[in-house]
């Protein structure tokens, strides 16, 4: 299928945006952990620290998205608050490079991530804006393919600089700035086009007192999704289930390091995650035509229930080559399909606002799963046993969601 203007550079906001999610799964926790050694904090601390600043920016966003999307919703406002997110992200991404001490760094990154995550729940909720929903399905996961394919060109430009750092006569430091430069570059240059061509389709009609106006119809939301069944048990199911994936996602490489694998190797094997993820998001998008979005993600949930089983048992270098392959095969699919599932089952009108409530079950399933992780490695001294915790919420995702599956006999 043709994608039109409008929907490839929706499309191109997720080129840019991933290439700032590679670097946080795969190089910005390496750098954490050479910053972490060199103040004298331990493997155990330094994967629990990394994992306490993840979950403190997700809680962050989960808190004031739904407010935010629900003042999004007003006419006119979509645009300029994706803007303002996406601005945030960008300027911590740079600020990055200038943070030495891991405190700081810290406190810097929670700012980055959080303008970034803002920015992805008015980017997901403008999908109804600029598609049609019989093209949901392969315009969502068009987005996450071209994203991981597209995020590759400035990974491969970093690993470049910050592994040959040494060679070329430049300090860990300035190839990591360079690094953060050239991601912040690529995020704003992709997303330019959608800033300029974005029109808001549906929207609800401006009020007196937009924000106080955004708290009523929330609370109103919130009252009345509890009576819409199927939506209310898919977003609980999408708490437990994207828990898993979101945590996998922003500790693998931490755990690998932790671990004492190959730095090296551990982001070679993240970006032959990106490679194969690219295919796997396109065919899972043609899938979706043809088979019934619930069955779909069935298969995925189920699928990173068995990522997460194998995970417990990480001690190789060959195993997490083999994670590696297996998350980049049902990762896209799992996200994309999850995302075009919700845009058909609300509102067009009401998409800022209820994406925010789906961020909610994310980005608060994010804080659950890191912070789990962070506090039974610590507690037990053994981070495997903290990873097989993930299992038991993919178990309940896949659980509730079959039973929102049957709620919504046409998904």
């Amino acid at each position: 299928m043709k994608l039109t203007k409008l929907e490839k550079y929706w499309v191109l906001y997720d080129v840019g945006n991933s290439a700032f999610t590679l670097l946080v799964s795969t190089i910005i926790p390496i750098y954490f952990n050479y910053l972490a050694g060199s103040a004298g904090l331990t493997d155990v601390q330094y994967l629990a620290y990394w994992g306490y600043a993840a979950s403190i920016a997700t809680l962050i966003v989960a808190l004031s998205a739904p407010v935010l999307g629900t003042l999004a919703d007003h006419k006119g406002y979509k645009k300029p608050i994706f803007v303002g997110t996406l601005a945030v992200g960008a300027i911590g991404c740079l600020a990055l490079g200038l943070a030495k001490a891991w405190l700081v760094f810290l406190v810097v990154f929670v700012i980055a991530k959080t303008g970034y995550s803002a920015s992805l729940v008015f980017y997901d909720a403008m999908i109804n804006d600029v598609t049609e929903e019989s093209r949901v399905d392969t315009v969502s996961s068009r987005g996450y393919a071209w994203g991981y394919i597209g995020s590759c060109i400035p990974f491969v430009l970093c690993l470049l600089l910050v592994l040959g750092s040494g060679a070329i006569g430049i300090s860990m430091e300035l190839a990591m700035g360079l690094s953060f430069l050239i991601v912040a570059v690529w995020w704003v240059g992709s997303s330019t086009p959608l800033i300029k061509n974005y029109q808001q389709r549906y929207y609800v009609e401006r009020q007196p007192h937009p924000v106080r106006a955004s708290f009523g119809r929330l609370a109103k939301t919130l009252r009345n999704v509890k009576q819409e069944k199927h939506i209310f048990i898919f977003l609980l199911a999408f708490f437990f289930y994207i828990d898993g994936v979101y945590t996998i996602i922003d500790m693998a490489t931490a755990y690998g390091s932790a671990l004492g694998l190959d730095s090296t190797g551990l982001l070679l094997a993240l970006l032959v995650t990106q490679i194969v993820a690219f295919p796997c998001a396109i065919i899972f998008g043609r899938l979706a035509q043809k088979v019934r979005n619930s069955k779909l993600i069935t298969i995925c949930i189920a699928a990173y229930l068995g990522i997460a089983i194998f995970a417990m048992f990480l001690h190789a270098q060959w195993q997490f080559w083999t994670l590696a392959v297996l998350v980049g095969m049902f990762q896209g699919g799992i996200q994309a399909l999850s995302r075009s599932y919700f845009a058909k089952i609300v509102p067009n009108e009401k998409s800022g606002e209820y994406f925010g409530l789906m961020d909610i079950c994310g980005k608060g399933a994010a804080f659950f799963g890191t912070t789990i992780v962070s506090v039974v490695s610590q507690a037990t001294n053994n981070m495997n046993l903290g990873v097989g915790a993930i299992a038991l919420l993919f178990v309940a995702g896949i659980i509730l969601f079959r039973k929102a599956a049957k709620l919504n006999p046409g998904s």
